[in-house]
């Protein structure tokens, strides 16, 4: 099933705005943004990391890091799934899930607060590791004071 064909159902829940999830749909997103992880294309840094998306629309996009040679042209997880996210015609994100392989939950690099911004200034993000550990936080408490689209109008 391509990503753009998950769908996370949420009855009667609006999943804008700081939503609510459950831990049966968060429970899903990790799994998808594990499963994400393994498609990681990391020779340099060994570092698989995967993102699940899902944006306000329902729809769940995951993600992997690509690395490249030419480090300063990696991509993110968190960045890969938004922007497959955008290349389905979906603007806004609702929450984040991002997977490392770590003992310690790793939050998204500044980068990759920035373009959610972009799509998602109050996305709830959930960090989860191979321990217990978990970060869960909106954006605006990972980036406070960001400049995203608000500032230009």
């Amino acid at each position: 099933m391509s990503s753009a064909a998950k769908r996370l159902v949420m009855s009667g829940t609006d999943i804008r705005r700081n939503s609510f999830l459950d831990e049966a749909q968060i429970i899903n997103l990790v799994e998808l943004a594990k499963e994400a992880s393994g498609k990681a294309y990391c020779p340099y840094s060994k570092f698989s990391v995967g993102a699940a998306v899902l944006a306000s629309s329902g729809n769940i996009y995951t993600g992997c890091n690509v690395e490249n040679a030419a480090f300063g042209d990696t991509i993110c997880a968190e960045r890969c799934a938004i922007m497959q996210m955008v290349a389905a015609g979906d603007r806004d994100i609702a929450a984040v899930v991002v997977f490392t392989p770590t003992h310690v939950a790793t939050p998204p690099c500044g980068s990759c607060r920035q373009v959610i911004n972009e799509f998602g200034p109050d996305a709830r993000v959930i960090c989860v590791c191979n321990s217990q550990d978990r970060l869960n936080a909106f954006l605006s408490e990972l980036l406070p004071g960001a400049f995203g689209p608000r500032n230009l109008g």
